[in-house]
């Protein structure tokens, strides 16, 4: 974005900071191109080198890009790749010798390898779509992994009488699939995913799998390189059963599969221990409810003596890496906001190696976070910080060492918010409800001068999902214009447990705002609040609730509604996953118990709102799509309340498919509070 633009956009937020720093010293919207982070690690096996995503924003083409890079346990940074592109996925060969990756420096996503001693690079594939999942076979001569294949358009009818050489409109499109389109991804195409193997030293690849079913995710290869491990839906009523994936067994030579699951719910994420004789697998039985746990399971090679080695642990398994010695799997997981790497073995206690994992998410405040394990136990993590986006950290024997620092350069010099967490006994049932407080630059000074400041409670998504102590540019921007941010995990978040999770089912929204009340009450009882000058905000899950509360409340002096579901009873027949939706979040079709949609929908309390509310959502937004905004845009301006509406051009549900996207919502919602601010 034009650096004139960003400037003028910030423009109204400066008279809201008033404490002694310098404009310089504050973040501000097009600093958001300045910020890199740490992602896609892999280490090599004697775990003093890692090599690492470094993603930056280029300013110039309003994209996220990203070059791979090597830190040693010294710190020394070297570039491995370079160009106005993206590179992801680095994978080291078994010996440590080649690095496969995937570019887009020819324009789409192909096959690269990078000659670690020569410095040797080359283009190793040609495909028509993207590969992914790369997978190096145990001796380093093959790479395994997965793209999608076309298959014949449907069509039922073909009309006839166009003359040679006439310009007709274009031909009808015919759908009768269950799911027909996703966000980001606008419609399906058809076709499935399958599994290729190709040379390591390149050539043609070879489609091993084949059929109407996806074959995805990860992939795994037994130790002599004969067979392939995956996971896949292969149902009859897949579509019905979403997320019933079984691992499965694929033969190279022969091309036969064998099913080595068989349960109802989610098998996946299939790795062959390295002596070859297990299989640790992630996966949760299905009970139809908005949450269950992920579990790390175990069974043998052939698919025997299956069992949980995390039945114990009141916590969902994220991923998983097997101890070099096959004795015990490495695993990372949430809990109470942070996430953790432990050591399970397979018979005994587990231990918690590593933590402060996180930095992913960039934009608000979760949990992302990636590791990898070397042949030696060093482990290499991206580590979180309040104050900083991902870097990448080692740790060995209880010592963990930061290896970058992308962002001191930029960041160091800028005055950011302080984070302290914040606990409160919610007012519905006196739960605890962990929370977080972004403090603006110079508020201690100026609550020592008897100033109070405005503030905003953001809420976050999911619903089940959970924000944490992790940097947040939006919540960094809302501070450096003044404001105390709030951020929380109201029943329903994950890393609580399973029981907190499910509070919220078939009861969302519900009580989770009981318990954000009490956080806002938490906030004005021990800080210095103007108790006039309270905003809300939030986006999908935090839309919906933010929806809600202006329904319920009238404290809050303006609102910004993204990305909301408004109406349950649309949503549920419009969202790009409207099976899955309704088979785990409702226990009816929405026809036989309307009733209890509504009931839980912000729709039907419009007739409430007094608050000035704001909507504001992506236009190719598949998941929460834009009707739902237009919805309550359209009925508060029946009910007189001062309302706007912004839509975002091109964006899906994320919102930020390009840096400046992130700046306009941050802008937009500033704005808005901002013409409802008072002081005190």
């Amino acid at each position: 974005m034009n650096r004139t633009i960003g400037i003028l956009l910030i423009a109204p937020f400066a008279s809201a900071i008033a404490f002694a720093q310098t404009s310089d010293s504050l973040l501000q919207l097009e600093d958001v191109f300045n910020l890199e982070y740490a992602s896609g690690l892999t280490i090599n096996n004697d775990g003093d080198e890692v090599y690492f995503v470094r993603n930056y924003m280029d300013i110039q083409t309003d994209k996220k890009l990203g070059n791979i890079w090597k830190v040693d346990k010294n710190k020394n940074l070297t570039p491995v790749t370079n160009g106005l592109h993206v590179d992801y996925s680095p994978t080291l060969s078994p010996d440590n010798t080649k690095l496969a990756y995937i570019s887009t420096a020819s324009g789409k996503p192909q096959i690269h390898m990078k000659w670690l001693s020569s410095g040797d690079t080359a283009q190793m594939s040609h495909l028509t779509h993207a590969p992914a999942n790369l997978s190096w076979s145990p001796n380093g001569k093959q790479l395994a992994f997965t793209r999608f294949v076309d298959s014949k358009p449907k069509s039922v009818v073909s009309l006839p009488g166009m003359p040679k050489g006439a310009k007709w409109a274009k031909p009808a499109i015919f759908i009768d699939d269950m799911y027909y389109r996703f966000d980001g991804a606008g419609f399906s195409k058809q076709g499935n995913s399958h599994i290729f193997v190709m040379s390591s030293d390149g050539g043609s690849a070879r489609q091993l799998t084949s059929g109407q079913f996806d074959h995805g995710g990860k992939l795994s290869w037994s130790k002599d390189g004969s067979q392939l491990f995956y996971a896949s839906n292969k149902r009859p009523d897949s579509d019905l059963e979403w997320t019933d994936n079984n691992i499965y067994s694929l033969n190279l030579k022969n091309k036969k599969t064998h099913q080595l699951t068989d349960r109802v719910g989610p098998d996946r994420s299939p790795m062959v221990s390295p002596n070859g004789k297990m299989i640790a697998y992630l996966g949760a039985n299905q009970h139809y409810k908005n949450y269950e746990n992920t579990e790390l399971y175990i069974m043998n090679i052939d698919g025997s003596d299956k069992r949980s080695l995390t039945a114990n642990l009141d916590r969902s398994i994220n991923s998983i890496k097997w101890a070099d010695n096959s004795k015990a799997v490495y695993f990372n997981y949430h809990d109470h906001g942070e996430t953790y790497v432990a050591y399970q073995p397979l018979s005994g206690k587990r231990k918690i190696v590593a933590q402060n994992l996180g930095g992913l998410s960039f934009g608000r405040p979760y949990t992302g976070s990636q590791f990898d394990v070397a042949e030696d136990g060093t482990i290499a993590f991206t580590y979180s910080n309040p104050q900083r986006p991902a870097d990448v950290a080692i740790t060995k024997k209880g010592k963990t060492t930061q290896l970058t620092a992308l962002n001191n350069d930029f960041l160091g010099y800028k005055t950011l918010a302080t984070i302290k967490e914040l606990n409160v006994k919610s007012s519905f049932d006196q739960r605890n409800i962990q929370a977080w407080v972004a403090y603006p630059p110079g508020y201690e000074q100026g609550k020592k001068s008897g100033k109070t400041y405005p503030l905003i409670l953001e809420i976050h998504g999911g619903p089940v999902t959970n924000y944490g102590p992790h940097f947040s540019a939006e919540v960094q921007l809302m501070a450096a214009s003044g404001y105390v941010v709030v951020y929380a995990n109201p029943r329903g978040s994950d890393s609580y447990g399973k029981e907190f999770a499910q509070t919220i089912h078939n009861n969302y929204p519900s009580q989770d705002y009981d318990d954000l009340m009490s956080v806002v009450d938490g906030v004005i009882e021990q800080d210095a609040i103007n108790k006039n000058a309270l905003f809300v905000t939030g986006g999908s899950g935090g839309g919906v609730l933010t929806a809600w509360i202006v329904g319920h409340t009238d404290r809050f002096k303006a609102a910004v509604v993204a990305k909301p579901v408004i109406n349950w009873f649309s949503f549920v027949l419009t969202t790009d996953i409207y099976p899955f939706v309704i088979k785990n979040w409702f226990e009816k079709m929405p026809w036989e118990d309307s009733a209890h949609y509504m009931k839980l929908s912000p729709i039907s309390y419009v007739g409430n709102v007094t608050t000035p509310t704001m909507l504001l959502t992506g236009e190719a937004d598949q998941r929460t799509p834009i009707a739902e905004t237009e919805q309550f845009y359209q009925a508060l301006k029946l009910q007189n309340i001062d309302t706007a509406m912004v839509r975002i051009p091109d964006s899906p549900h994320g919102i930020y498919k390009r840096p400046s996207n992130l700046m306009s919502k941050v802008a937009h919602i500033l704005w808005w509070f901002d013409q409802y601010k008072t002081e005190e």
